[in-house]
Order: C-alpha cells, then sequence, then structure tokens
C-alpha cells in the first residue's frame, strides 16, 4: 500500500508525520510524507522554532510527485491537523487529484480541533473548514468523542447517543467513522474505549486507562486503523489491532517516564500486536 501523508513534522518528539510515517513503514506500507510544518518540537511546550510552510510550497511539492506519474498509486491520503485554510484547500486539491487518477484510493482525515479537557484548540476557522468542506470529501474520519460532537453539533455521551452522532457524521459523507478517547457513561471507572462504525455494523474495545497525555498518538492512531482497514476490509480486526498497538506503545512511554512516545522502540507493538483486549460488535 502507498500512504501519502500530508501532516506536520517535528525534528525532537513524534506528532503529525513524524509520528505516523514510521509505524506505517514498520508495518511494509510505502509512505510518501508532505510536510505542512517543519518545527523543532510540537507546540505543546509552549515554545518551538522552525517555519510553517507555505501553502503553495506545499502544493508544488505535491505537484512535482504528479509530474512523476505517483498520484495514480496512492492507495490512501492521510491528512491529521489542518493548521489553516490554505492547508486544507492544498489537501482537498490533492485528494481531488488523486482520486482522478485511481478512483479506489481513499481519503482519511483526521479532524484535529480540540479535546474533552482543553476544549477546541484550533483557529475558529478549522472547524467550519472541517465541517463544511474537509469532512464531506472524506472517506474515512477519525475524531475523537470531543471533535465528534463539534463535528455534528451534538453533546453524545452514552453509547447509543455517540453511535447515533456517529450516523450523522457519516451522513455528511465519510462512509467509515473511528472514534477514540470514548469515555461513555456506562463504561466502568479508569477505563477508555474506541469505535469504528462503517457501513457493515459497529465494534468497540475496551482498555484501561492510563495516566498520562501522549501527544502524538492519535496521528499513530488514525494511520494504524487506516492501513489495516484498508489492507483488510475488516473494521474489527482493525480496531482490534490498532487498539493493542496503541495500548503497548503509550505502556511503553508510561513506564519510561518519557515526555515524547517511545515511538521506535514499541515498533514490535505494530508490527506482531498482541490483540490482548476483546472487541465488541454493537451493531
Amino acid at each position: 500500500m502507498k500512504v501519502l501523508s500530508i501532516q506536520s513534522s517535528v525534528a525532537y518528539g513524534h506528532v503529525g508525520n513524524s509520528a505516523a510515517v514510521f509505524p506505517l513503514q514498520r508495518l511494509g506500507h510505502e509512505v510518501w510524507p508532505v510536510h505542512t510544518v517543519n518545527f523543532s518540537n510540537h507546540t505543546g511546550y509552549g515554545a518551538w522554532r522552525g517555519p510553517l510552510i507555505a501553502a503553495e510550497d506545499v502544493r508544488d511539492v505535491i505537484t512535482g510527485i504528479e509530474e512523476r506519474g505517483a498520484l495514480a498509486e496512492v492507495d490512501v491520503v492521510l491528512s491529521g491537523y489542518q493548521g489553516g485554510e490554505a492547508i486544507g484547500d492544498v489537501i482537498l486539491d490533492a485528494v481531488a487529484r488523486v482520486k482522478a487518477a485511481n478512483p479506489d484510493a481513499v481519503y482519511a482525515c483526521d479532524p484535529v480541533m480540540g479535546n474533552a479537557k482543553s476544549g477546541c484548540f484550533v483557529n475558529p476557522a478549522i472547524p467550519v473548514l472541517l465541517r463544511e468542506r474537509v469532512v464531506p470529501a472524506a472517506d474515512i474520519i477519525t475524531p475523537n468523542q470531543f471533535e465528534l460532537g463539534f463535528l455534528t453539533d451534538r453533546e453524545p455521551r452514552t453509547l447509543a447517543e455517540i453511535l447515533e452522532a456517529a450516523d450523522a457524521a457519516r451522513a455528511m459523507g465519510p462512509s467509515t467513522v473511528l472514534v477514540t478517547s470514548v469515555e461513555q457513561a456506562e463504561r466502568p471507572a479508569d477505563t477508555i474505549e474506541m469505535l469504528a462504525v462503517t457501513p457493515d455494523g459497529a465494534w468497540i474495545v475496551r482498555t484501561p486507562l492510563l495516566p498520562m497525555k501522549a501527544n502524538g498518538s492519535g496521528d499513530v492512531t488514525a494511520a494504524l486503523f487506516t492501513a489495516h482497514y484498508r489492507s483488510s476490509g475488516d473494521a474489527g480486526d482493525a480496531l482490534a489491532r490498532t487498539v493493542s498497538s496503541i495500548f503497548d506503545l503509550l505502556q511503553n512511554t508510561l513506564d519510561a517516564g518519557s515526555k515524547e512516545l517511545l515511538l521506535v522502540e514499541s515498533q514490535e507493538a505494530y508490527a506482531h500486536p498482541r490483540l490482548q483486549f476483546q472487541v465488541s460488535r454493537v451493531r
């Protein structure tokens, strides 16, 4: 599988392409990373250095790939945090060009806007861009529970409400919705869940809630789920493999007391997931 991944990049740590590329490569997939920023570190530190890459420069990189005749080989376009409307335009244009060259290609979008603890932390124009233009163009979206509510103008709390919100998101355009950081009201304390909803059904998996914040884990999750689901077409299996890998990545990072994901050190968790958590079909 060949993936065109249009995301941010950092030198120190693992977010955006710096989080998504290696796990995909470890699974045996070819990845063509196109960077939207080239920062020293993620912005959660409060200070960073390096440039935002101009939208036209990002477009030029993609055009150069197109000039090699390579867009027809792309199976998946993957995007994450979109720093501005101009980058959104570039990504949407790239998706259109890829799909014109290869109608079987899919677009997987992680609609990064915020989370339940921090609220919405992006430019106010970004949620509108995502809701009105980007999500309708996507085949797969991977919002967290907060972002799903924001996209669908709801506050889902129960499993039934989250499923309804996922269906509302699917009605916007994407056929598949992976909901991360699910904290539905009926779950046991100190647990967290992940839910996949497709045209064929819905599946959920529960894991212990680890006491940590891990920048970049959502980027790895989106990449792994998209790769597994695109490869097998089995959402339940893709969910099981993704959750297993992510949990072990986070556990390894927590055990080491690291501020940054132990992405390379945890590579066996991607290549050979333990499948230690039960996936339940809920629809």
